[in-house]
């Protein structure tokens, strides 16, 4: 219990999932739709009771399974979101929600997707939380025609620092960020062109929250709460993570053809990458081996079927697939 001046705060330490799948070459989050009439989604989520579960991890493995019959496979721990006012509904007042956020990846399959539908879950493609975030397509429509015009306009307002001209730290901001100018987009900056957003008033959290008079529900489909902040950052973390450590494996099959590799690869960068320059990238990174089997496919020769290449991990320290930056875009 934190004691204030005016009255004593309880502070409750929360665990939220972002957890990953690819479903039909979709990059997917599991969402939960709670039956309450509010029709945002939100995570996975459940209070740590240390009564219970000796670490963080068990006690959230347990409430997802229990939550959504889902067993989780690999996890990691993201960050704690303790802002205030992130998670408070109406009636507490004294409460303060501190979440320790995780990703988790897995794989789907029919009977597992019926069982999460039953339990009141579903696999929503992600980039309908942050549709800026896919280039696969080329650039996005709505950078162009939605966010950039408002950012130009946020950046005219009050300048963040007295000693710099009305605007200029946005702007450095907005550049840096959404990559113009001279400056490249970076695909693992999701987290910061979030958060620019909501300060912005972009997105309709910031609505919700008070902090803006517009419901900007152009931008992306809204969460609950700040769940969408700890989406940003499970994808900014796992875009990252794929150039250095083998996780994308953790969303394939056992055996996979290149294509389906390749195609993973896409919808988790959210970038198009060329057939053969991936191809050459894979050979050379040793990450997978021929099964010496193949899979037919309609309309064309049989594909051949590969596999996780396991020994990479003794082998290399780091082993990824360092999928290169996307030239500037502006």
């Amino acid at each position: 219990m934190l004691a204030t001046e005016t009255q004593a705060v309880t502070v409750e330490i929360g665990l939220n999932a972002a957890i990953v799948a690819v479903v039909n070459r979709s990059p997917r989050i599991l969402a939960i739709n709670e039956a309450d009439g509010d029709a945002r989604d939100s995570l996975p989520f459940g209070p740590f009771d240390p009564a219970r579960h000796r670490t963080f991890e068990t006690s959230l493995r347990d409430r997802v399974e229990k939550r959504t019959a889902l067993k989780l496979g690999y996890i990691e721990q993201l960050y704690t979101f303790g802002d205030r006012g992130r998670q408070r509904l109406p009636g507490e007042e004294g409460k303060h929600m501190v979440s320790v956020g995780y990703l988790a990846l897995t794989r789907t399959d029919t009977e597992n997707t019926e069982r999460l539908a039953e339990a009141g879950a579903h696999w929503r493609d992600w980039y309908g939380y942050l549709p800026w975030e896919d280039w696969r397509q080329g650039r996005p429509v709505i950078l162009d025609q939605v966010i950039l015009p408002a950012l130009s306009r946020w950046e005219l307002g009050v300048a963040d620092d007295e000693r710099m001209a009305p605007g200029a730290q946005r702007r450095a901001r907005i550049r840096l960020a959404f990559g113009l100018g001279d400056f490249p987009w970076d695909e693992e900056r999701v987290l910061e062109r979030y958060e620019l957003l909501y300060e912005a008033g972009l997105v309709r959290e910031a609505a919700i929250d008070g902090r803006s008079r517009e419901d900007n529900a152009a931008a992306g489909q809204a969460m609950r709460h700040d769940h969408r902040r700890i989406v940003a950052t499970a994808i900014a973390r796992l875009r990252g993570k794929i150039k250095y450590r083998p996780v994308i494996f953790e969303l394939m099959p056992p055996e996979f053809t290149l294509t389906d590799l390749q195609a993973t690869v896409e919808a988790i960068s959210g970038r198009h990458l060329h057939k053969q320059n991936f191809r050459r990238l894979v050979e050379g990174a040793e990450l997978v081996e021929p099964t010496g089997m193949t899979l037919a496919s309609t309309g064309g020769r049989p594909a051949a079927l590969f596999r996780f290449r396991r020994q990479i991990l003794d082998e290399r320290p780091a082993p990824g697939l360092k999928v290169g930056g996307r030239s500037s875009s502006a």
